[in-house]
């Protein structure tokens, strides 16, 4: 048994896993150039030519094979000078096709040479080979399997032997980065890698690094998870299922571009199991929805806070507006605050490719309506909640568009934040919240909600605009699956030496305070709760207990930390102490020192509090020092900013001292979950007994 358990046997595996879903397979011995039935003419050649040119016709019937020729040429030409841009350039020909220009009766005349079908997989030829010989110029490599569509080569596939210690699963992704250097070509046209020992599998783009690698669990839905099938089996009959696979192509591969310490790099990302088949079924259950006899209730996506929200959102946003059924729809993307809306909104503007839409933000209430007001058709816009307030001389929002394929996403969709309760005014008379206003301005359109924390068991509203889930990836799963890692809780309280009483106060007020309410109906009973928390012996112990707890947790993990307090006095305080400290960790300087505070402001705010107020830039350099793991910035106080919409994989440490309650708390603590590195989890400092309010979030959080 242990014999026949090797590298070769999970290879032979492999291979019938693929031709129970319809690919062809050879052996690169029956197609090299010195068979009988070659399909190649060099062992340089990364493209199986013969089989692109057969692809391309077929496709193409419409086209002579000269056009066919030329594109081919293109195709073989296509470097631009490394791997991820040139990887980027070829997938805009998956999904744009390859423009030749002819001269036709003294004019020019445009042909589009597509490289796929996507509307019928029976025009696609998929083909897979295995030890896929490959000249370089140091000597022959071997890729235990590569995977074709069309001819050209989309996935390498390297195995390893589940029996053999010394070579894990990352023995392979190593093997798959050696390839990358020796035989960069073979690796332009990738659309994924996979890794496996035959029990282990796991995917991840051209640029992953390891820890990004990801499970595919699914095979046809979302549902479709079989426990009695090997991670190999469900991946490949998953991931590389026909159907699937071109609308994955499509649809769900994005390109970023990231710029550190002043150089611009391209980056690739593409979806999980779960972004995938999470965004499938949205824009099935909105096209269902803003049908004529449709519901307008698109769902609420609730994936947990780590797991790409924003790239499933980008996703279920590109493959709708591409539904011929829902005539070129506009999308109304609507978030809570400008950062968010700034955020988003820069995160779309980076994937046109993909979107194939405008995409605009609007800044003001009449901007909003100029942009909605008979808008006939298209178009992607961003707008905060807040521009559909009223003016003072209406009653109800003004109808813009009754257009019914308008879809409004809502990021965050919660009751409370978006305000869906009518209330009554002073003078007697009703007044709605916003997103009244929002469907009064788009009677016709469907709303679908995202979240990373689920709708709580009372929020009936929600569920009256939006309609129930329609796609679920919990806290647990997402731990499961290494798309974010576990948060650990570490209580030091008793750091603190506060008297029972005083314990016993502050934990009276968690069960009345939350943050919808602290600056009304509750804000007598908050600012008590701050002169307890800002009482300066208070301040000065906390500010010891973290700088020694984290110069102690960054000797075992390097790490950045983030601290969060009650009030911006609060943190403009604990800054004072921790640098009287330490006072090596201060700068004035944005671009130096190794703590800053980030807080919203004005200029009444008084002296003290000035310097810990950025402009914009300014804090967009604060930001790209705290999420390069080599900046000298390690610790960052807060009140509110960075605790939603923010993404530093550094970021190992949190220390609360605020009391937040239910997706507030879990929004601020998730920052610490990313993956990183060889980060194995994040840990949550508590200062204030937030313990109880935590279990009671997470109960809810969990399926």
């Amino acid at each position: 048994m242990t014999q026949m358990m090797n590298e070769a046997a999970v290879e032979e595996l492999a291979i019938d896993y693929f031709k129970s879903i319809g690919y062809q397979y050879h052996n690169n011995q029956d197609i090299s150039p010195t068979s009988r039935n070659a399909l190649r003419t060099s062992n340089q050649e990364v493209m199986i030519i013969s089989e692109l040119k057969n692809s391309l016709v077929k496709i193409n019937p419409e086209l002579d094979d000269s056009i066919i020729d030329e594109a081919i040429d293109k195709l073989k030409n296509t470097n631009i000078g490394s791997l991820i841009p040139t990887n980027k350039a070829i997938h805009k020909l998956f999904l744009n096709g390859i423009k030749i220009v002819r001269r036709v009766d003294d004019q020019d005349k445009i042909e589009i040479v597509k490289l796929i079908d996507f509307n019928r997989v029976e025009n696609n030829r998929f083909l897979i080979v295995n030890q896929y010989t490959i000249q370089t110029q140091r000597g022959n490599r071997r890729p235990d399997i590569v995977v074709f569509l069309n001819g050209l080569p989309i996935s390498v596939i390297e195995l390893k032997n589940p029996l053999d210690i010394s070579a894990d699963i990352y023995k392979a992704y190593n093997q798959l980065q050696t390839y990358k250097r020796e035989m960069e070509e073979l690796f332009y046209f990738n659309v994924a890698l996979v890794i496996s020992d035959g029990i282990i599998a796991k995917v991840g783009s051209l640029s992953a690094t390891k820890e990004r690698f990801m499970n595919w669990r699914t095979i046809q839905n979302e549902n479709d998870q079989p426990t009695d099938l090997s991670q190999l089996e469900v991946l490949i009959k998953g991931f590389f299922d026909k159907k699937l696979l071109l609308d994955y192509i499509q649809n769900f591969i994005l390109f970023e571009e990231i710029t550190k310490s002043g150089q611009t790099t391209t980056i690739k990302k593409i979806a999980g199991y779960h972004q995938f088949h999470g965004a499938r079924q949205a824009v099935d259950r909105v096209i269902a929805a803003s049908a004529k006899t449709g519901d307008k209730k698109g769902g609420v996506f609730w994936h947990t806070q780590g797991s790409g929200k924003s790239i499933s959102m980008a996703c279920f946003v590109g493959k709708l507006i591409k539904q011929p059924i829902m005539k070129n729809p506009t999308v109304v993307v609507v978030t809570l605050r400008n950062d968010l809306d700034n955020q988003l909104f820069g995160t779309f503007s980076d994937l046109k490719e993909l979107l194939g839409q405008e995409i605009e933000q609007a800044t003001t209430v009449e901007d909003i309506k100029s942009k909605l007001k008979n808008r006939s058709s298209g178009g992607i816009i961003f707008t905060t909640i807040q521009r559909f307030r009223l003016s003072a001389e209406e009653s109800r929002f003004p109808v813009l568009n009754t257009r019914d394929n308008i879809v409004v996403v809502a990021d965050e969709a919660h009751r409370s934040q978006y305000g869906f309760d009518a209330m009554i005014d002073q003078d007697g008379s009703f007044k709605y919240g916003y997103a009244q206003h929002l469907r009064d301005a788009l009677p016709k359109a469907t709303f679908i909600g995202f979240t990373g924390t689920p709708i709580e068991n009372d929020d009936r509203d929600t569920r009256n605009v939006f309609g129930d889930y329609v796609s679920i990836y919990d806290i647990e799963k997402a731990v499961q699956d290494g798309i974010t890692v576990p948060i650990y809780y570490q209580n030091r309280l008793d750091k603190l030496g506060i008297d029972e009483s005083a314990l016993q106060e502050i934990e009276s007020y968690f069960d009345q305070i939350s943050e919808e309410t602290e600056r009304e109906t509750l804000k007598r009973k908050w600012s008590a709760m701050e002169k307890i928390l800002a009482a300066p012996a208070r301040i000065k112990t906390i500010a010891q207990d973290i700088i020694s707890h984290y110069e102690e947790r960054t000797k075992v993990l390097k790490g950045k930390a983030i601290i969060v307090a009650m009030s911006r006095e609060i943190a403009v305080n604990l800054y004072d102490q921790i640098i009287a400290l330490k006072p090596e960790w201060h700068d004035e300087d944005v671009q130096k020192g190794n703590i800053k505070v980030m807080m919203t402001g004005s200029a009444s705010d008084p002296e003290h509090m000035q310097k810990h107020l950025y402009s914009s830039n300014e804090k967009k350099e604060l930001e790209n020092r705290f999420k390069s793991e080599d900046d000298s910035l390690q610790v960052v106080i807060v009140r509110d900013m960075w605790l939603t919409g923010f993404d530093a994989p550094c970021l190992h440490t949190m220390y609360v001292d605020k009391p937040m309650k239910s997706h507030n708390l879990m929004q601020a603590i998730a920052r610490v979950n990313r993956v990183f590195k060889d980060k194995t989890s994040g840990l949550i400092v508590d200062y204030l007994g937030i313990l109880k309010e935590l279990n009671k979030a997470l109960d809810s959080y969990t399926v």
